[in-house]
């Protein structure tokens, strides 16, 4: 198997910075494919690039994880700051924008969406996909078309998907899909399994499972998505108590908590992420940490949204993983999720330093993998997938800081612009900032974007 070695001006090996580290890469696959690289061997004490190195400067780190992704969202970004409302009135632009989707335009638009994610350092993302049918309703002829055309849209990325296919059956508790979630509803848990089942895995993809939330997936249906999840030891990921009025309604209807009905139909666990996890009581907070079942924040879509600050900390605290999403699209920056998850326990705590800078690069890294099915990657070590990103320390933005204190500096001060270098499965997909496969990534933004709006 051929081998290619980096060397990393500086690399963060999880605990602390390491100068001079030479990662050595197993490579296999065509030069068109993300293959299985992995990182066969890790040297520290290399003071100087070994013969025929390819150079990092910077700091290194593993693959960003996006926890928490609706690409279609993209098209979204400012024209629903025009403006104020809540929630809601934000979710009435997005039916206007998932009723003009189809597959074509859909590959085309997370194709770019996932290039910035690429050149944002992003390596892997959780595509949380409820788009499944046309306008309507009415299957396309391949009835998982849309899924497809996502995974395809990340394969041509550069970057790795775990498509976790939603289902989407209720308007709310007791009510039929309204006319724009029509094309999200399979009619039922079964025939959402059935459709499901067809998608299949591959170097690049793994199928996970999503329950979109306990309002649009009736409780005596809620095991039948877990089941399929659990029997295929697949991630299952579902929004969590994001909105107050949610929280009402499943209490008017069930009489407990949207975590407790959960629990009660097993859908909580080890494999499991809550997304959001916003508006919790404390016995909704014990059961997801004595089940570690993980906690997925997504501060900027949450902020955005005014949905509200989650009790990360007592999370965690709890027993829950936390991992980081961009959800909506506001910004694509894992770093950004990962400071602002800090900066908001600061606001409302009105203390700092609830995490290290280690703690919240690990949820942006290895902890996010996990809950996306990637165990093997998120971490700078031999046997692990060689999948990782190097953050400048010379922009305008880190310049002057310690190089020891680089995982501070990535995370209280750098942005996705200072990502320099992009490598999944040992092939470099963004470098020297800009994106090896994808040309010219804002014009086909600009464009498929243009092309949604109509």
């Amino acid at each position: 198997m051929p081998l290619k070695t980096y060397w990393l001006e500086h690399a963060w090996l999880g605990t602390h910075v390491e100068p001079g580290v030479a990662l050595d890469v197993s490579t296999s696959g065509s030069a068109a494919e993300i293959g299985p690289g992995r990182i066969s061997a890790l040297r520290t004490g290399a003071e100087t690039p070994p013969p025929g190195a390819e150079v990092l400067r910077g700091l290194t780190v593993p693959g960003l994880a996006n926890a928490h992704s609706h690409a279609f969202h993209r098209a979204l970004r400012s024209t629903v700051q025009v403006g104020s409302g809540t929630f809601w009135t934000w979710r009435d632009f997005m039916y206007k924008v998932a009723q003009n989707l189809t597959p074509d335009s859909y590959f085309a638009l997370a194709r770019a969406v996932y290039a910035e994610m690429a050149l944002a350092g992003i390596t892997a993302v959780g595509e949380f996909h409820y788009v499944h049918h046309a306008p309507g309703g009415v299957p396309y002829a391949d009835p998982n078309a849309m899924g497809e055309a996502l995974i395809a849209a990340a394969a041509e990325a550069g970057i790795r998907i775990t498509l976790l296919d939603t289902a989407y059956l209720s308007a709310g508790f007791g009510e039929a899909p309204n006319p724009h979630q029509l094309r999200f509803s399979d009619g039922t848990a079964d025939a959402w399994a059935e459709r499901v089942s067809a998608l299949k895995p591959s170097e690049h993809a793994l199928i996970g499972a999503a329950i979109h939330s306990v309002r649009a997936v009736p409780a005596g249906q809620l095991a039948t998505v877990a089941g399929w999840a659990s029997e295929r030891r697949a991630p299952l990921h579902v929004h969590l108590s994001e909105q107050t009025a949610e929280n009402d309604a499943c209490l008017a209807a069930h009489g407990r908590t949207p975590t407790q009905l959960l629990a009660d139909h097993g859908v909580l666990g080890p494999r499991t992420t809550g997304v959001h996890n916003t508006h919790l009581t404390d016995g909704d907070i014990a059961l997801l940490g004595s089940t570690t079942t993980g906690t997925c924040m997504c501060p900027t879509t949450e902020r955005d949204l005014a949905d509200g600050i989650g009790p990360a900390v007592r999370l965690q605290r709890a027993g829950s993983p936390l991992s980081l999403g961009s959800d909506s699209h506001a910004v694509i920056d894992l770093l950004e999720e990962a400071r602002a998850m800090e900066l908001n326990e600061r606001l409302s705590s009105r203390t700092r330093g609830h995490w290290t800078a280690n703690a919240l690069l690990t949820a942006a890294t290895e902890d996010g993998h996990a809950a996306l099915g990637w165990s093997q990657a998120g971490r700078l070590e031999a046997g692990a997938l060689a999948d990782f990103t190097t953050i400048a320390l010379d922009s305008v933005r880190t310049a002057g800081a310690l190089p020891r204190l680089g995982a501070e500096t990535a995370v209280f001060a750098a942005s996705a612009a200072d990502v320099r270098h992009t490598v999944v499965g040992g092939r470099h997909i963004v470098r020297d900032g800009s994106h090896t496969l994808v040309a010219d990534v804002p014009t086909i933004l600009a464009n498929t974007i243009a092309a949604l709006r109509g």
